[in-house]
């Protein structure tokens, strides 16, 4: 079992600034009722676990609206800001139905409401809440269901697929209801379909064809209005286009920004605000769709989490970069700026600014890396933590971290590679990994690997690999086909022993893996194998620590204890830590106990 230190550092003032990084109590951006905009909700963790919150603008009243020991991460709100709805799952399994309850609260005695009568348990599929017609949409072994309740009726199944979907967006004077799927086989690349909600028949269909997916974004927030706003891959990279789904015609919207975009309606529908990815930092911009003008709005260098438009013009969005805590802000119609919400309690304490690496790759281009050194280092090369991150369609940005702070206060050097995978720089990058998952990725690590070391960064002898989910896959599987650019390894929530994996995850993961894989376990065998980790466990070679979730769904916990059976017979030096929920923990107590776990069995390893 792996240790759990009293304290990460022996100065009380370094001890109470990585704590309070984690302790600090953060917001999400609110999200409001179309029809009632002072009414609003958001996460936040103040109350020591993420939780959604109420907030009535109107009176300057919060409220703590769930209260669960594990948390709460799936909210949403009625457009007429009467109910509040969340996922309620059982410790972290995903696995749940969604509930609601008033605005205002609901007397302690009293349980909450199923939210959509008639439907089924499963994991969440997508929701849209309108004024009298809700739809859900339900993943489970079965496929993918899409259940639509009108009034106060029970909810009746209009679209069913042993593929995997889910709902996407309901217009506005909710006739159409736009479901996403993958009917030709590949989730990463799913296809739009529009459904009359009086009687579930097709209204239109859209599809680009192989490797180029469709998702919609939401339709237009004016009533009797039909264009529904989309992102397409069609030159690959993300861009934007709106169908009018009355008048099957589309309008794309070719904008002169390098990287990639996503945007959102103006609540008056004359215009998109367009959120722009490009090397790993985010602008905000306003399109003005009938003269086709392009204005950018001023905000901080770094990223932008999230953002919306009010209906007085104002926009909200949440920002930080790697130096400085996140923070929601407004910015109004004349220019002005101020903080929108200020949580509770102590602020988290900055950090060190990333810098950028361009690696190239043979025959795959360069590899954006992002760096950092501790504040005060001394010259010269450093123990380095490379973390790579989840997905794999994913991607590290210039955004503030309290986990990489904490592993440069323990002295290391941080580096993250945007490996072939992530998204952010094209279709094609991301989707190299196709046919060969995690080798390919390791290849970009590796060259990273090479330019830290030969920049004099990175101390070869003093590498650790770490990652969570799958960034867990790929520090096992770099363990067992790397083994001598490590001098550790920490896997959180991992996929270990892909079969085993395959057989026990959740439905829609499932079919990630076929299309990531180019098939299933029974079609393409040999592959899964060649990419798995336990097929290169008798390799490693370093000192290994997983950390597991006990009701993962997505990296179920019979694949982990099946590679740590592997390590255990050959008497290989690892360090294993189990906690009661599922991928990853919404309990800031926990987070902080399986941080220090992490540092500390590094150190270790180290010598340091």
């Amino acid at each position: 079992m792996a240790e759990v230190p009293e304290a990460l550092f022996a100065d009380a003032g370094a001890e109470t600034r990585w704590r309070d990084r984690f302790t600090a109590a953060r917001v999400s951006l609110p999200r409001w009722a179309h029809g009632a905009p002072d009414r609003n909700l958001y996460l936040s963790n103040s109350s020591g676990v993420w939780e959604v919150y109420a907030w009535d603008r109107a009176t300057g009243t919060h409220r703590q609206v769930t209260d669960r020991p594990n948390g709460t991460s799936y909210a949403a709100i009625a457009p007429d800001g009467e109910h509040i709805w969340w996922f309620a799952d059982s410790d972290g399994d995903e696995f749940g139905t969604w509930v609601r309850e008033p605005f205002a609260g609901r007397p302690s005695d009293e349980p909450v409401a199923e939210a959509v009568p008639g439907s089924v348990a499963g994991y969440p599929a997508g929701v849209e809440i309108g004024r009298t017609v809700s739809a859900v949409g339900v993943s489970n072994d079965d496929g993918t269901s899409v259940f639509v309740a009108r009034g106060d009726g029970e909810a009746q199944v209009v679209y069913h697929d042993e593929h995997d979907g889910g709902v996407a967006a309901l217009s506005r004077d909710e006739t159409f209801l736009t479901i996403e799927h993958s009917e030709h086989g590949d989730n990463r690349h799913p296809a739009l379909r529009v459904l009359s909600v009086a009687d579930g028949s097709v209204v239109a269909d859209k599809w680009d064809g192989k490797g180029k997916g469709l998702d919609a974004i939401g339709f237009s927030p004016v009533a009797g209005d039909q264009r529904l706003l989309v992102l397409h891959e069609r030159r690959g990279r993300e861009e934007l286009l709106i169908w009018d789904v009355a008048a099957d015609a589309e309008t794309e919207i070719t904008l002169d920004l390098p990287g990639e975009v996503t945007a959102d309606w103006y609540p008056d529908g004359s215009a998109i605000g367009v959120l722009h990815t490009h090397e790993a930092r985010n602008t905000l911009h306003r399109y003005d769709i009938a003269t086709g003008r392009l204005s950018s709005l001023d905000t901080p260098n770094g990223t932008i989490g999230a953002a919306a438009m009010r209906p007085d013009g104002t926009v909200e969005y949440s920002w930080s970069n790697a130096a400085q805590p996140p923070v929601v802000r407004a910015q109004y119609a004349d220019g002005t700026e101020r903080v929108l919400l200020e949580p509770p309690g102590h602020k988290a304490p900055p950090s060190v600014e990333l810098m950028d690496a361009f690696v190239p790759v043979p025959d795959a281009g360069d590899v954006h890396a992002l760096y950092a050194r501790p504040a005060n280092a001394p010259d010269g090369p450093l123990p380095t933590v490379f973390t790579l991150h989840g997905g794999p369609h994913s991607a590290d940005e210039d955004r503030f971290s309290a986990y990489r702070a904490v592993w440069l206060d323990a002295g290391f050097a941080v580096v993250h590679v945007n490996y072939r995978g992530s998204t952010g720089y094209g279709s094609a990058w991301r989707d190299a990994i196709e046919g060969r998952p995690g080798l390919t990725e390791l290849a970009d690590v590796a060259a990273v690997h090479a330019w830290a070391v030969e920049k004099g960064l990175a101390d070869p002898a003093r590498c650790v690999v770490n990652g969570a989910s799958w960034g867990g896959y790929l520090a096992l599987l770099a363990l067992g086909t790397q083994p001598s650019l490590w001098a550790a390894g920490v896997a959180g929530v991992p996929v270990a022993d892909y079969l085993s994996a395959y057989a026990d995850e959740m439905e829609p993961l499932r079919a990630f893996d076929r299309a990531l894989f180019g098939g299933s376990p029974d079609e393409v065998h040999d592959r899964y194998v060649e990419c798995s980790p336990i097929t290169y466990v008798d390799q490693v070679r370093a000192p290994a620590l997983i950390v597991a979730g006990e009701n993962d769904p997505r990296c179920p916990i019979r694949q982990i204890n099946n590679y740590l059976d592997r390590l255990a017979a050959r008497h290989a030096a690892y360090e294993v830590y189990r906690y009661d929920a599922g991928h990853g923990s919404l309990v800031v107590a926990e987070t902080i106990k399986q941080i220090a776990i992490e540092v500390h069995f590094a150190r270790r390893a180290l010598s340091l």
